[in-house]
């Protein structure tokens, strides 16, 4: 399958990678049941096997538990360091552009034998030092050979800029930064993130691609599953049968163009995304089951035309106003 360069690192990644905060041990608050290590490796295993290259988790998913979790099922899988990609993300809430350093240890740590591939500042706020503290932090990491690149999450265009100035300086370039991005939510197209992602050459991962479920069908063919999902992930994406009825001529797209190409609503949605927006934007969605890497990773062989991908640009815009 065809790769893509993450920014402007030269480092390859599948457009469609596998996030990983579903590894993150479950527990109150969280989005996720508690999966066991043999469920964890069978998941890897899949996206693998059916074309995955890359992976994203983050130190605050479980503490670490993710970032164990994941480098345990690759090298389950057979994977060795330069096999894969893998990007992992330091928080800044409550904590000083210091606690880089002294916590990249635990990042490389919990993911041997695998590499730092790209470490990502998890958000532009909640820090006590400023963007431009961390990001010079960051270039630290790269220049020590702890890190290959820097990325940031949840940044805005003004907050880019600060960081890719900042990064310049070292020679180094800003990789990424991953925001919510899919098909109920686009805001990257009106706040400037689209823009200066390619003005800058930045790539923009999308997490969240599917809304959590709702970008299925699965919701909207049997609604009373909504009471079943954790409440935290029913508040944050704002999952409920009134929102399933908003966005029902959405799915009903989804579905003629899915049955066009033989594929599921899942995965038009997930090619739409890595389609209409080039190849700035690419896909971390999650799997808790091996078939939903499967799945996942079979939007990367859909190709819609362009009439496709505009229908379902026009239909989402209606049923997100």
């Amino acid at each position: 399958m065809s790769t893509r360069q993450l920014g402007r690192t030269g480092i390859p990644i599948s457009p469609i990678g596998l996030g990983g905060s579903q590894f993150s041990g479950g527990g109150a608050g969280t989005f996720w049941p508690a999966l066991p290590q043999s469920q964890v490796d069978a998941i890897i295993k899949t996206a693998l096997d059916s074309g995955i290259s890359w992976f994203d988790t983050a130190e605050a998913y479980g503490a670490g538990r993710s970032e164990r979790s994941l480098a345990a099922g690759l090298s389950r899988a057979g994977m060795t360091p330069g096999d894969v990609t893998v990007s992992t993300k330091w928080t800044p809430f409550g904590r000083t552009a210091r606690s880089i350093e002294r916590t990249i240890g635990d990042r490389i740590t919990n993911l041997a034998p695998f590499p730092v591939d790209l470490h990502q500042i998890h958000a532009g706020y909640g820090g006590l030092s400023s963007i431009r503290a961390q990001v010079r932090a960051m270039a630290h990491m790269v220049d020590a050979g702890k890190i290959r690149s820097v990325g940031v999450s949840n940044f805005s265009a003004r907050q880019m800029k600060i960081a890719h100035k900042e990064l310049a300086k070292h020679g180094i370039p800003l990789a990424g930064n991953q925001v919510q991005i899919n098909l109920l939510h686009r805001k990257i197209e009106t706040n400037g993130v689209l823009e200066t992602a390619r003005e800058l050459d930045i790539t923009l991962i999308a997490y969240v691609p599917l809304r959590s479920g709702m970008l299925t069908g699965k919701l909207h063919d049997n609604p009373d599953l909504v009471a079943t999902l954790p409440r935290m992930r029913r508040m944050m994406t704002g999952i409920s049968t009134e929102n399933l009825d908003r966005t029902a001529p959405l799915i009903d797209e989804l579905r003629k163009i899915a049955d066009v190409h033989r594929a599921t609503i899942g995965q038009v949605a997930l090619a739409w995304l890595i389609t209409y927006y080039g190849d700035t934007v690419v896909a971390t969605p999650g799997a808790s089951q091996p078939h939903h890497a499967k799945e996942a990773a079979g939007a990367m062989k859909i190709t819609l035309s362009n009439e496709e991908t505009g229908r379902l640009a026009e239909v989402s815009t209606t049923v997100t106003r």
